[in-house]
């Protein structure tokens, strides 16, 4: 019986250690599994490169800093993004652009700002054009929304409840 017991509790502890080996499940992960640390199938792995050094130097040039210093200090790490190495080179100029003109904005007004002035997406250079076309659809719909309420909207656009 004794034995049994022993046997079981080794069995569990051998099939969970897989579990507790997984990456990116711990404090300040960012959001699952891999999350910044790994790019999505079939992307451009150069541009993932570029990605994720762009945002260790911001991390890095902003690192101590809190509140309107880190913020401001985000803005401008943003400005000095090198755009050639972008998946999507026009968006990234496009973005920078509409960050500067709505500088002196914070938080909410801050982000209904870019969501008004950042302009469509090119869908005929897409790998998906159609899913592009959606998405411009619901962005449109919901433009004029901000926080939950914008997500909310996107989704209910985007994926309909059955």
């Amino acid at each position: 019986m004794k034995t049994r017991l022993i046997v079981a509790a080794a069995l569990a502890a051998a099939l969970s250690l897989p579990a507790f080996a997984q990456p990116g499940g711990g404090p300040g992960a960012g959001g699952g599994p891999g999350r910044m640390q790994n790019c999505p199938q079939g992307a451009d792995p150069a541009a993932c490169a570029a990605h994720r050094e762009a945002r260790q130097k911001m991390a890095e040039a902003c690192k101590g800093m809190a509140g309107p210093e880190r913020r401001q200090c985000h803005h401008e790490q943003m400005q000095k993004i090198d755009c050639s190495k972008s998946g999507n080179p026009t968006q990234c100029e496009a973005r920078k652009k509409v960050y500067a003109e709505c500088k002196d904005r914070m938080g909410a007004a801050f982000k209904q700002c870019v969501q008004q002035k950042m302009p469509a997406a090119d869908c005929s250079k897409a790998a998906y054009p159609a899913r592009c076309e959606q998405h411009q659809k619901a962005r449109e719909a919901c433009k004029d929304k901000l926080g939950p309420e914008h997500r909310s909207c996107l989704r209910d656009i985007l994926a309909p409840a059955k």
